[in-house]
């Protein structure tokens, strides 16, 4: 891979006018770049950094009204009551075939994704469904069933992701989220931070549970209740 070129200043920082030149500066020590690693599975949450996740940089919005969900409508869900031990069904999914090959096609168009016929005589015996198609199946059902009702901020991040069976059309896959903690933001003043567990479960002919196919850890910031 190619080294990133500097990054150059930032827009608006110019050098005052006649301002005389600073003395030369030593070159800083050049940082060497975090080694790629997994999570493995089952890691206890990190701490929360300072400003991780989406706008670290901006405090928390100025309240302008009643709060808001994260679709907009008002919300009735708050930090408080994400309490520890509480479970939210998000309901059932039936995998749609051409919408999972037709992602695929747009975003990972791997052959036991997208090939039909290759995929059929390989041992996955027909076409398997993108596991970023199925954690997207799981975020609209999260989105749905809880943050369309909750005072939802960003996420910091995920800690955990893994897909552990094949996802094929046809399908269907009930969905659950589980509260397993809950504190005050220390980065986000105004919200705290929920530590979430998503799982997905191919539903047998019975309608019962018949098999895992992914599990997923993060985290979520949630407006605390006003007043």
């Amino acid at each position: 891979m190619t080294a990133a070129p500097e990054p150059t200043a930032p827009a608006g920082a110019a050098t005052a006018p006649e301002q005389a030149a600073a003395p030369e500066a030593t070159a800083p020590t050049e940082a060497t770049a975090p080694t790629e690693h997994a999570v493995a599975p089952e890691q206890a949450a990190a701490p929360e950094p300072a400003g991780a996740g989406a706008n670290e940089a901006a405090g928390p919005a100025e309240a302008t009204g009643p709060a808001r969900s994260g679709t907009g409508a008002p919300a009735e869900l708050f930090f408080e009551d994400l309490t520890p031990g509480r479970t939210f069904d998000l309901g059932e999914i039936r995998v749609d075939g051409a919408e999972m090959v037709a992602f695929a096609r747009r975003f990972d168009p791997q052959w036991y994704h997208v090939d039909a016929e290759r995929a059929a005589a390989s041992h996955h015996g027909g076409l398997i469904a993108s596991g970023f198609y199925t954690v997207s199946l799981f975020m609209r059902a999260y989105v749905d069933h809880v943050l369309a009702r909750a005072a939802a901020d960003a996420s910091p991040g995920l800690e955990e992701l893994r897909w552990l069976a094949p996802v094929r059309a046809g399908d269907r896959l009930a969905a659950r989220l589980d509260v397993m903690g809950a504190r005050p933001s220390t980065a986000r003043p105004g919200l705290g931070t929920v530590s979430l567990s998503g799982t997905m479960f191919r539903l047998g002919p019975d309608g019962q549970p018949a098999q895992e196919v992914l599990r997923t850890r993060f985290r979520g910031w949630f407006t605390l209740r006003p007043g």
